[in-house]
């Protein structure tokens, strides 16, 4: 039987939802390795939407769960409707809208909450022992939740000092870490590379996100 990963997006587009070059080449690498990929998104309102050609805030309402089937090619679920027992794995790349619409880190910092179907997902998934991966800037909404769990893991978002303070303010600890690795802690099962935190092209990232899959798939049970 394959296994399954869930892939959970945030949007289309590295400022208001998903990093694109992130999420593919997560989508491509989990791919290669025939597994089941389980692609979802809250069905909720995008805290803001970006003109990416410009770089500035557009006056528009876009949905997440909407923006987020334009990476998945359609096929595409609400997370409120996944159950951990469906998953055998879970995925999140970066982009601002895990920051943005997984939680409201971007805004508030270490004191910030993650969104609801979000949050019951992750902790049923801690709590059933079964992998995390987390990209770029996703490591500060898992973050999020541990704190709130009462739980700490070893985290990385690459070498940024400002984020990885606020990582470490919520109980966890960052440890540092190159654009071509990716940090493994082995209490919860939790991976996570810096992706575009670092990297300076789509090939720099791939290298960490391969390694992070890679790392994922193996330590299903």
């Amino acid at each position: 039987m394959k296994k399954r990963i869930g892939l959970c997006l945030s949007g289309c587009g590295m400022n208001d939802g998903s990093e694109i070059h992130e999420s593919v080449i997560t989508i491509l690498a989990l791919d290669s390795l025939d597994v089941d990929i389980v692609y979802m998104a809250p069905n909720i309102t995008q805290k803001i939407v970006n003109n990416h050609l410009i770089n500035n805030n557009s006056n528009e309402t876009r949905n997440v769960l909407t923006e987020s089937a334009r990476i998945s090619r359609g096929n595409i679920l609400d997370i409120v409707d996944i159950n951990h027992d469906n998953l055998d794995a879970l995925i999140f790349p970066g982009g601002y809208g895990a920051v943005l619409n997984l939680c409201d880190f971007a805004q508030n910092g270490s004191s910030a909450k993650v969104q609801k179907d979000v949050f019951n997902l992750i902790a049923s998934m801690i709590n059933n022992n079964k992998p995390l991966g987390v990209i770029c800037i996703a490591p500060a909404m898992l973050a999020c939740v541990l704190r709130d769990l009462s739980l700490s893991a070893k985290l990385t978002i690459g070498n940024d000092q400002g984020v990885s303070m606020q990582i470490n303010n919520m109980g966890c600890e960052h440890i540092d870490c190159k654009v071509n690795d990716i940090v493994f802690d082995e209490n919860l099962n939790i991976v996570s590379t810096p992706a575009y935190m670092l990297a300076e092209n789509i090939s720099q990232a791939e290298i960490g996100i391969n390694k992070l899959v890679k790392k994922i798939v193996n330590i299903i049970k």
